[in-house]
């Protein structure tokens, strides 16, 4: 893979959003939101790497209905699909489902809101950049709202630190991933590139899948949600934000992080009654405040 596969880029879009921009940040934001409430009613009947591999498989299935799906990728991108499958879509999709047998879903989705910081730090690695004046202070400010979600579950018990350890480890990983992306989407489109991503993901995953049928039970309401989570959440939705990605750049499109902790917050806590303190809402609200500065729009530099 090499430099090749770990290269990244900042976008066509370097201005303000444009319309599209921002629909595509609602949407993303409003889908993915709400995949945190899906897979908690998928784990009332299936165990979590069974949630894992179906969610994988209909997303997989869902794009390549779509034909612009099977246009051509380049041989010597091989390397970086790979990555790309493992950081956005094996090592994130196993590790959130094992994380929410012990999060629940409010905690889940506010935790994932820090992938704007990751996504920051980890393009001013790949770009060789220092962190302008704004990074400067988000990246701190959103790991403090990190550390003030984290206090908040731990003192639930132990496993309550697992989970949000795992979820933190899958936030990184899409902090890679968006970036890794990028030049990607830039030059085959999302379709090509998310549909190949999932398939790759579904075989590796398959085997844990597989091996978690014994202990499932299926029911409906379990199947309709990681439908959905597959469906929308793991198809169309990783095409809008691979379209994203390729318009306005890594660090920008991961603002679709501010809308996901608020979404998963709210769905959690009025429909599935999750129990969130103050001093949780405060570190989110940091976290939110954090991906906002380290998004901010990037200057060219002349």
């Amino acid at each position: 893979m090499g430099a090749r596969a770990l290269s990244t880029n900042q976008g066509t879009q370097r201005g303000a959003f444009a319309g599209v921009d921002w629909v595509l940040f609602l949407v993303v934001g409003t889908i993915w939101g709400s995949s945190f409430l899906f897979m908690a009613i998928g784990l009332e009947a299936f165990r979590p790497g069974l949630v894992t591999w179906l969610r994988i498989l209909f997303g997989a299935s869902a794009l390549w209905l779509v034909p612009g799906s099977r246009a051509p990728i380049d041989r010597a991108d091989r390397g970086r699909l790979l990555l790309l499958s493992v950081t956005w879509v094996v090592i994130p999709f196993t590790l959130f489902p094992l994380a929410q047998g012990s999060v629940n879903s409010a905690i889940a989705g506010m935790l994932n809101g820090a992938a704007p910081i990751f996504t920051a730090v980890v393009a001013t690695i790949l770009l060789r950049r220092p962190p302008g004046s704004r990074q400067l202070v988000g990246i701190p400010l959103g790991f403090v709202g990190v550390a003030a979600i984290a206090l908040a579950a731990a003192g639930e018990g132990s496993s309550q630190v697992v989970g949000v350890v795992l979820i933190i480890v899958a936030t990184i990983c899409y902090g890679i991933a968006f970036n890794v992306a990028t030049p990607l989407q830039q030059r085959y489109g999302s379709l090509p590139v998310m549909a190949r991503i999932l398939t790759i993901g579904a075989v590796f995953t398959a085997p844990l899948g597989v091996a978690s049928i014994p202990g499932s039970s299926f029911t409906w309401p379990a199947v309709l949600a990681i439908a959905a989570v597959g469906v929308l959440g793991t198809g169309l939705a990783f095409v809008l934000m691979g379209r994203l990605v390729g318009r306005v750049g890594a660090t920008r499109a991961s603002i679709v992080g501010y809308l996901i902790p608020v979404v998963a917050l709210l769905l959690g806590v009025l429909l599935r009654d999750d129990e969130v303190g103050p001093i949780a809402i405060a570190g989110v609200a940091l976290v939110v405040a954090g991906a906002y500065l380290t998004s901010r729009r990037e200057r060219v530099e002349v």
